[in-house]
């Protein structure tokens, strides 16, 4: 079993999001998002997979395939179907988040990557 505390060691980036991967396998991804206040990730969406969000930490506004933005905060979960294009803006907090992809594109090597792999060497 692998584990890891969610809001330990945060790793923020001066002037942009950080999305940094948690776990990386031919099954999926788990990645931890990090965005600074009044921060967002442009328009973009997940081709091959749904994409699954936990908010860990802070408020920001999500837009779906609607693009209406919506507030959430800790303890929401958004499901955004395969292909649906998505954004997100952080408040005046810092925000944290997990995101959860499954399966994954045929150019990811079978290699297992990211922070949680290193648990299992």
């Amino acid at each position: 079993m692998r584990t890891m505390h969610l809001l330990e060691d945060l790793e923020f980036h001066e002037g942009h999001p950080y999305a940094q991967p948690l776990l990386v396998d031919r099954n999926g991804r788990v990645l931890r998002f990090t965005l600074k206040p009044g921060e967002s990730l442009k328009e973009h969406n997940a081709p091959t997979s749904p994409f699954y969000v936990v908010v860990l930490q802070g408020k920001g506004m999500f837009a779906g395939r609607d693009g209406q933005e919506q507030e959430f905060g800790p303890d929401s979960l958004l499901i955004f179907d395969q292909g649906e294009n998505h954004t997100v803006r952080a408040l005046d907090e810092d925000l944290v988040f997990v995101g959860f992809l499954h399966g994954a594109p045929s150019n990811i090597s079978a290699r297992v990557a990211g922070l949680l792999a290193r648990e299992g060497e």
